[in-house]
């Protein structure tokens, strides 16, 4: 069948109607893409940047791969859908191609980075926290292990879900707080422990396993995207400006043109979704209205040579906690977790501020952002030039969903919505700010959209909660 899906110009284009289109080519959108035509439908992907990946993007600039958000991920269990696309697109037939990332964690306390945080070697060798923190810390562990409704795809459920991150460390050693979960949460996701909820943190970690299992692609974290992008009719700088559903079929506008398909995904956050979409689900609109975000920014410094860390052996990131600097929240060493991110013996460095920093630094211009962070990244990288001239800023506005305690009571009614000729996809969906949550959104989305578009199964989903058990 076709249809004039097309307007340029003002001539209308005769061309074959998709059954879907997908907004956003991040790798929730491109999963998404993936999963549908794994299903037998023809997908279109629209893009509004010139490059897909999103958050997981990699640019190669002086001689360097540099990740511009997402750069790790754990091993098989942690992140059972990213490795489900891994060796469905065959990025494991060469093991060396997703390498461990080596000394993963450390937490700076005491004028030196302690090595071994998040992983059980921490607990004997300290990790930045003492001994009574550390037994405080095998009690929490224990504690969120009786927790049987801990799950990273469904943390609504859990028993803790009226909690905050300080809520849940409130009993604990403060050193719990200061040096591992506040460092973490802020560092990492750029969640503020005192109005963030504790269930989704929680479940993410005790899903993912320690520091010891984290990997990487070797050929940049965009590898996962761009394989899936080689595979799928995707167009980039595209933007889309609006999304509406009449006489079953949606339209998709843009300055380019409208296009025309049975169903669509918005795999975008939250927040440009809701402008995006009129939705008529209260459930879906009230969701969609209480996923906040957290905005991130990350510096890329390049240097002719690797920096050399104050003591001990370097590990690839370092938490900062607050009480050591309240702008600076991660240093990573990008050039241990593969040598080939800054070939040559050349030092590829990143640092993230904290949530203050980010929001004193997101509007300011490129170069004072550099020269503020590197300024106190060199009390913790002596040696780091004061204004260096290889750096590249990297801004999200709307960097990772943040899940409060409303956004998690409202959860459990979005996914039991029906299902309809518009859904979502991203990490949003289960509040889940990482690569598995976008990818499990994923296969989520194509079975709804499959359910919506298949007659023969309507009844069936429209008696189930839309969302596997």
């Amino acid at each position: 069948m076709t249809r004039p899906i097309a307007e340029r110009g003002g001539l209308a284009l005769d061309v074959p109607l998709p059954d879907v289109v997908v907004v956003g080519a991040g790798l929730a959108g491109l999963a998404t893409a993936h999963a549908l035509a794994q299903q037998g439908r023809t997908v279109r992907v629209l893009e509004a940047a010139g490059a897909v990946g999103g958050r997981m993007r990699t640019v190669r600039e002086h001689g360097c791969l540099i990740d511009t958000g997402a750069a790790t991920f754990p091993g098989r269990g942690g992140h059972p859908a990213i490795w489900r696309l891994v060796a469905a697109l065959g990025l494991d037939r060469d093991p060396a191609s997703v390498p461990p990332v080596r000394d993963a964690l450390a937490v700076w306390r005491g004028g030196r980075a302690r090595p071994n945080a998040g992983r059980p070697l921490g607990l004997v060798t300290g990790a930045g926290l003492s001994p009574r923190a550390r037994l405080d810390l095998v009690r929490l562990r224990a504690r969120l292990a009786r927790v049987d409704e801990l799950d990273p795809d469904h943390p609504e459920r859990a028993r803790i879900a009226e909690e905050t991150l300080a809520d849940l460390l409130r009993p604990y050693h403060p050193d719990l707080y200061d040096y591992l979960v506040h460092p973490m949460a802020a560092g990492f996701f750029g969640w503020d422990p005192r109005r963030s909820a504790a269930a989704p943190f929680a479940a993410h970690l005790a899903a993912c396993g320690g520091s010891h299992t984290w990997r990487a692609h070797r050929d940049g974290m965009d590898a996962l995207a761009r394989a899936l992008a080689s595979r799928l009719d995707v167009t980039t700088d595209h933007p889309v400006t609006r999304v509406t559903c009449d006489g079953g079929l949606v339209q998709v506008e843009s300055p380019r043109g409208t296009v025309t398909a049975r169903a669509a995904v918005l795999a975008v956050p939250a927040p440009v979704a809701a402008g995006l979409y009129d939705e008529r689900r209260p459930a879906a609109r009230e969701f969609l209205a209480a996923c906040g975000y957290t905005p991130m920014l990350r510096v890329s410094v390049v240097l002719d040579r690797p920096p050399v860390p104050r003591a001990g052996r370097p590990s690839y990131a370092t938490l900062i906690p607050e009480a050591e600097d309240s702008l600076l929240g991660v240093i990573t060493l990008e050039h241990l977790k593969h040598p080939g991110r800054a070939p040559g013996g050349r030092g590829l460095v990143t640092l993230v501020p904290s949530p203050r920093g980010c929001r004193e630094l997101l509007g300011a211009p490129d170069r004072a952002v550099v020269q503020r962070l590197a300024a106190r990244a060199a009390r913790f990288l002596p040696g780091l030039p004061a204004d260096p001239p290889r750096a590249l800023v990297h801004r999200f506005r709307y960097g990772l969903p943040e899940a409060t305690p409303r956004a998690l009571k409202l959860r459990g009614a979005f996914a039991a919505r029906p299902v309809g000729a518009v859904e979502y996809a991203g990490d949003w969906v289960s509040l889940r700010p990482c690569a598995e949550g976008a990818a499990a959104s994923a296969a989520l989305a194509a079975e709804r959209i499959g359910a919506h578009l298949s007659p023969e199964r309507r009844a069936a989903a429209g008696s189930r909660s839309g969302e596997r058990r």
